[in-house]
């Protein structure tokens, strides 16, 4: 097949650091590519993915300006070309002049789905626009508004060492941006209530960098509580590889999390409050354990012992590795096209 593929403009594919729907989206394009589907990857121009790259020309989503000019270019290169089918990672907005058209076209939301957008993008493009999740949590509000399936995120297994076993006395990791709705105060406190150490990475958005000096960086003191800053792919291998679980303890309901894939392909179990995809990743009492609040995942600490981290792995291996996606966004393709 001949598939467009489109990433929003303000990170690379791959990411270097953060980035998690950039990650998904180069482990699609390789995974296609390698099985001989032609690609042509619309992202920031610092990317160096898979397929053929065509550089946005405007770098922010939220810029009416820059919509329209991505939009121009999308809709000129898919009119050029002979494509199967286009899909979107990025921005609707940026698919409005090709909604009308035939050709298929697909968007996958790793956000908060807007209803409206929904019902938009269904009778402008007459049907010819499908749509897909990465779990089943968020598209309940509106899974009867348009043509859904569910396909989780994926990760590529070689960048994840499998660790089959952590000293008894390894850290508690929490890796993610440092902001409320993530719970890195909350990762603290279970740590310190369980007694264990803890090791906490990722990027301080600016936005929450005073919150972040409020709570967060008042208890790092390099022993008890330790942070290391954004992680490329290697050290994130190595840290969630070396703990004795991954701290979970969010405080909304993401899509996904990709980096609790990112931990159970280390091996590594995934503590979890049970909000978002969490109960749909992690298969409570064998990968991990979902609990409802923090004294739930103190207590949690204490059970570690009784998952398999060989369990944790193979969950990684057969449901998120990158051949699972590629298959599962094929059978996708296959659907839409017949659909068209």
């Amino acid at each position: 097949m001949k598939i467009v593929l489109t990433a929003d403009p303000e990170l690379p594919v791959p990411p270097v650091h953060y980035g998690g729907i950039e990650r998904v989206v180069d482990l699609l394009a390789r995974g296609l590519v390698a099985r001989g589907h032609e690609v042509v990857l619309f992202a920031d121009r610092n990317s160096r993915s898979a397929g053929r790259l065509v550089p946005w020309p405007g770098a922010d989503s939220r810029s009416r300006v820059d919509t329209v000019r991505n939009a121009a270019v999308l809709a000129g290169e898919v009119l050029r070309g002979r494509f199967d089918l286009v899909h979107s990672f990025s921005r609707v907005a940026y698919l409005a002049p090709l909604l009308p058209l035939s050709i298929p076209k697909l968007m996958t939301y790793q956000r908060p789905v807007a209803p409206r957008t929904i019902r938009f993008g269904t009778a402008l493009s007459r049907g010819t626009l499908g749509f897909t999740a990465v779990s089943e949590a968020m598209i309940r509000p509106v899974r009867s508004l348009g043509r859904w399936s569910v396909v989780p995120n994926g990760v590529p297994l070689s960048t994840y060492d499998f660790v089959p076993r952590v000293p008894d006395d390894a850290p508690l990791v929490f890796l993610g941006r440092v902001e409320a709705i993530k719970g890195p105060h909350l990762a603290i406190e279970i740590a310190r209530r369980a007694g264990r150490r803890l090791v906490i990475a990722g990027n301080v958005p600016d936005a929450h960098r005073a919150w972040a000096q409020a709570h967060v960086f008042p208890h790092v003191d390099g022993a008890a509580v330790a942070y290391v800053g954004p992680v490329d792919d290697a050290q994130k291998s190595a840290l969630l590889g070396s703990a004795a679980a991954f701290l979970m303890p969010i405080l909304w309901d993401e899509p996904f999390g990709i980096v609790m894939a990112e931990a159970l392909a280390c091996g590594t179990p995934v503590l979890g409050l049970r909000r978002g995809s969490v109960p749909e990743v992690v298969d409570d009492g064998v990968t991990g354990f979902v609990r409802d609040g923090v004294d739930g995942l103190v207590g949690a600490v204490a059970r570690l012992a009784e998952i398999d981290r060989a369990a944790c792995r193979l969950a990684a291996e057969t449901r998120y590795s990158e051949t699972v996606v590629v298959d599962a966004y094929e059978a996708v393709y296959r659907a839409a096209v017949r659909h068209g």
